[in-house]
C-alpha cells in the first residue's frame, strides 16, 4: 500500500499514550527584566556588531596598524579589477554550493543507515564523525601528501590497479578545484550526517508503526515519512554548508594556494592573497563583497526554506 506524504494536517488529533499532551493554545506571556537580556546583547555587540561596522568603515580607507586614509570607493574599483576576479567569484559559486548539495545527499543517506538498527552502529557514528574534530589545516597537509600525482599514495594505488599514472588531483587546472570539494565534503560529511541523525530520531514512532501496519517498504517510508519530516535537518545543513562553502579558505590554502594558476581560486584566497601583499584597506573590500555575497544568496534561500518546512 502507498503511502501519502505526511503533512501538517496528518498530525494525530489526539495526543498518544505514549507522548506527553501538546501544550494548550493559549500563550503565556513572560517578560524578562533588563539584565537578563544584557549577556547576549553584550556578546552581539562585541563580537558582532562592532567588528562589522568597522570593517564597512575601513574598507573605503587605507589603513596600516597605525593610521587609516579614507579613499572612498577606490579599494572597491581595484579589488573588481584583479584579473582573476570573475574566476575567483565562479569558482566561489561552485565551490559552495557543490560541496554544499553533496553533504545534504550523502549526510541524508549515511543519517538513514546509520540509524537502522546495524551491527557497531555507535563505532560507525564515530568514525563519520571523526573527520569533523580533525584540524583543516592537518587534513589540507594530509591529502597534499596523499594526492601527490607522482608520489601520492591514490595514485601509487591507482598505478597497480590500472597499470596507468594517476591525475594530477590538486595540479591540474581541470580537476584542482573538484578534488578540492571532495576533500572538503569527506571533512564535513559527519556534521551533516549528526545533523540529520538527530532529526530523524525527532520523527515520531507512531508514523513508522503506521507505516508498517501499511505494509510500506523501506523506499515507501523514507520518502513519504523521513524525507518530508526531516525538512528541518535539511534546512539547517544547506544553509551551515552553504556559509561554509561561499567562505571556505583554509582548505583550499593548505592544499593548492589557490592554483596552479588561478584554477581554484575563490574569493577569500584573493582576500587573504591580498591581504598578504599588506594591502589591508584591499583585502578589507574583499571582505564586504564577500560578505554581501552569501547575504544575498543564503537570506532569500533560508527563508523560502522555512517556509516549507513541515510543522509536526
Amino acid at each position: 500500500m502507498s503511502l501519502k506524504p505526511i503533512t501538517p494536517d496528518d498530525a494525530p488529533s489526539s495526543p498518544s499514550p505514549m507522548r506527553p499532551p501538546r501544550a494548550s493554545a493559549r500563550h503565556v506571556d513572560a517578560t524578562y527584566p533588563l539584565w537578563f537580556h544584557l549577556p547576549g546583547g553584550i556578546i552581539f555587540l562585541v563580537l558582532f556588531l562592532v567588528p562589522t561596522v568597522l570593517s564597512f568603515y575601513f574598507a573605503f580607507t587605507r589603513w596600516t596598524l597605525f593610521k587609516a586614509t579614507f579613499i572612498g570607493f577606490d579599494n572597491f574599483a581595484l579589488f573588481f579589477a584583479e584579473p582573476g576576479l570573475i574566476g575567483s567569484l565562479k569558482n566561489t559559486l561552485v565551490y559552495g554550493f557543490l560541496t554544499s548539495g553533496l553533504k545534504v545527499v550523502l549526510g541524508m543517506l549515511l543519517a538513514v543507515v546509520l540509524s537502522s538498527p546495524i551491527i557497531a552502529r555507535g563505532y560507525l557514528r564515530s568514525v563519520t564523525f571523526f573527520p569533523v574534530l580533525v584540524s583543516t589545516v592537518g587534513v589540507g597537509l594530509t591529502f597534499q601528501v596523499l594526492l601527490d600525482p607522482f608520489h601520492g599514495m591514490v595514485n601509487q594505488v591507482l598505478s597497480g590497479i590500472t597499470g596507468r599514472d594517476g591525475p594530477g588531483w590538486l595540479t591540474d587546472p581541470n580537476i584542482a578545484l573538484l578534488s578540492v570539494v571532495a576533500i572538503d565534503v569527506w571533512k564535513g560529511i559527519g556534521l551533516a550526517t549528526l545533523i540529520y541523525i538527530a532529526g530523524i530520531a525527532a520523527i515520531p514512532a507512531e508514523y513508522f508503526e503506521a507505516a508498517r501496519v501499511d505494509g510500506a517498504n523501506s523506499w515507501q517510508v523514507f520518502r513519504r515519512i523521513i524525507l518530508p519530516l526531516s525538512f528541518p535537518a535539511t534546512s539547517t545543513v544547506i544553509i551551515l554548508s552553504l556559509i561554509g562553502g561561499l567562505r571556505s579558505f583554509d582548505l583550499i590554502w593548505t592544499t593548492t594556494q589557490g592554483g596552479p594558476g588561478f584554477a581554484s581560486d575563490v574569493i577569500a584566497s584573493v582576500i587573504y592573497k591580498q591581504y598578504q601583499a599588506g594591502f589591508y584597506g584591499l583585502s578589507t573590500a574583499g571582505n564586504v563583497i564577500l560578505f554581501i555575497v552569501v547575504t544575498v544568496i543564503v537570506y532569500p534561500l533560508s527563508r523560502w526554506l522555512n517556509s516549507k518546512e513541515t510543522v509536526l
